[in-house]
């Protein structure tokens, strides 16, 4: 999995604009003139650079399979490496592939079009979070809660903007596995974390079950939770028959299934 460095580097580029006497309109270009003046604006477009390090490698055999292409036009300038005929699996045209993938992924990341894209996280975490909810319902709660400490890293690296909802899930389940790894105070602060987007987004299916469990935490921590039980109460009695009774643990271990 690629690993996003922490330093996040945001340029301005700046230009003259033209004046309405210099301006060409777009009925006296030709077509090369149309596209040149496309892949200008793609290019100033292009504002946010992220540095992604690649840790480590490894070969995967697997049969021929389908892919699907997205984004095509806005991303044809940004080519992924390209293999070799021949000594593909060789380390050192494997580490000059990582590199390569490396910068291929920097300016993926600049693409805004792709970096807003849902299937951005997905590409980097889903596999980690399938793994981590697998060993979750395994009882592996120590395994799933470092397997889910890494996605968490990643999202809030990748996505800053969207990572109240984004990490929303994997706060949930990192709550779940310090609770039945007997960990309450950690519970109760991921708990806490995820409460705020839950609330400011809308995600109905969290919220009651993350209320119960604060409410529960909290009194086993000796906090004060009065608040709380009023929110849950008030949830309730406002949406009665359409509260899921379901604990949070019931939630998350259905998710990536």
């Amino acid at each position: 999995m690629a690993e996003p460095q922490q330093t996040t580097t945001h340029q301005t580029e700046t230009e003259r604009p033209l004046a309405s006497d210099e301006a060409p309109s777009c009925s006296s270009l030709t077509t090369k003139e149309l596209q040149q003046n496309l892949r200008a604006v793609k290019q100033r477009q292009r504002l946010v650079r992220l540095m992604f390090e690649i840790p480590s490698t490894r070969i995967v055999d697997r049969a021929l399979s389908k892919y699907v292409e997205e984004f095509g036009e806005e991303l044809e300038e940004v080519l992924l490496p390209r293999k070799l005929l021949t000594g593909n699996f060789s380390p050192d045209i494997i580490s000059e592939r990582r590199l390569a993938l490396q910068d291929y992924l920097a300016k993926l990341y600049s693409v805004r079009c792709a970096r807003h894209s849902p299937h951005f996280p997905t590409f980097f975490t889903e596999q980690e979070q399938r793994r981590a909810h697998s060993l979750l319902r395994a009882g592996q709660f120590q395994a799933a809660l470092q397997q889910l400490q890494v996605v968490l890293e990643i999202q809030e690296k990748l996505l800053p903007w969207q990572s109240p909802t984004l990490i929303v899930p994997t706060v949930c389940a990192l709550a779940v596995c310090y609770r039945d790894l007997e960990q309450p105070e950690q519970a109760f602060a991921a708990a806490q974390r995820a409460l705020p987007p839950v609330r400011r987004y809308g995600l109905k299916r969290y919220r009651a079950s993350l209320l119960d469990l604060l409410v529960d935490l909290g009194y086993e921590l000796g906090r004060p939770v009065a608040q709380i039980q009023d929110e849950l109460t008030a949830l309730r009695d406002a949406e009665r028959g359409e509260v899921t009774s379901r604990s949070l643990k019931e939630l998350v271990v259905q998710e990536f299934v």
